[in-house]
């Protein structure tokens, strides 16, 4: 990528497991690995993370945010992981404007931390952690077209050299991941990803119609099977709204022993 994309939708794994060696992520972390390595690094970051929902769009704005260790039942190296990376109150105030600026609600939050959402992903792609970052919260009404519309009131940041990441999961029906195996389950699965690669990168679709496929995503085959709840796939839909085009790169991998994908834009 001789060009910084304007968005990344990521698929994080599960909680820490990346960060600790676990076979069922060496894929998504050499992924990862790969895709940071072939674009140019950013000035500063924007992760939407499936893990914080919050009435109106909120955006960190603290100069050093901590670390949140929402997860539950890891082994104690999980919560001495440590990822030092600098926020950027200015960026925030400014994509805080530029909500405003498309009649779209916002808040900052100065105390907040990075969930793991942001610290897993950039942990691997930015192991110095010497890229600013702040971090955008879903709506907690889970609206898809509104979320494209977030992303598309951000579209001016890849001017800038800002980097849009989703982080998410394209797959992600927790009792699915530590279930035996099955073949539905397995097909749904494939039947999903398949639609959503589909959608996300086939250029043979106007946005207008690609736009509408995301907004009705849980008419897709094995759409409730793969998200029962759907905000590991929300960020997918921020980073579409920045873009308004079609995938450029879309990776296939196995994470968990479940078919998953992340995309650029």
């Amino acid at each position: 990528m001789k060009h910084l994309p304007k968005a990344l939708y990521v698929s994080h794994g599960g909680g820490p497991l990346p960060l600790l060696g676990d076979p069922a992520h060496r894929e998504m972390v050499a992924c990862l690995s790969d895709i940071a390595a072939n674009m140019p690094k950013p000035d500063a970051l924007v992760v939407v993370s499936a893990h914080w929902e919050e009435a109106v769009p909120t955006i960190t704005a603290g100069a050093s945010p901590s670390l949140i260790y929402d997860y539950y039942g890891f082994p104690p190296e999980s919560y001495d992981i440590r990822y030092p990376c600098v926020g950027e109150p200015s960026l925030a105030t400014d994509i805080h404007g530029m909500l405003a600026d498309a009649g779209i609600e916002a808040a900052l939050d100065a105390a907040r931390g990075f969930d793991h959402g942001v610290f897993v992903p950039l942990k691997i792609m930015y192991p110095e952690a010497d890229v600013p970052c702040v971090q955008l919260s879903l709506v907690n009404t889970l609206d898809p077209a509104r979320h494209m519309a977030i992303g598309r009131a951000l579209g001016a940041l890849s001017r800038r050299n800002v980097l849009v990441i989703g982080s998410g999961f394209s797959f992600h029906n927790m009792r699915a991941f530590f279930a035996s195996g099955d073949e539905e389950w397995s097909r749904l699965n494939h039947a999903f990803e398949d639609w959503l690669v589909d959608v996300c990168s086939n250029p043979e679709y106007p946005e207008a119609d690609r736009a509408a496929k995301l907004v009705r995503w849980n008419e897709a085959p094995g759409a409730r099977f793969c998200h029962p709840r759907e905000e590991h796939l929300l960020p997918l839909h921020v980073c579409y709204g920045v873009a308004q085009a079609p995938a450029s790169a879309v990776y296939r991998i196995d994470i968990m022993n479940r078919e998953s994908s992340m995309y650029v834009w």
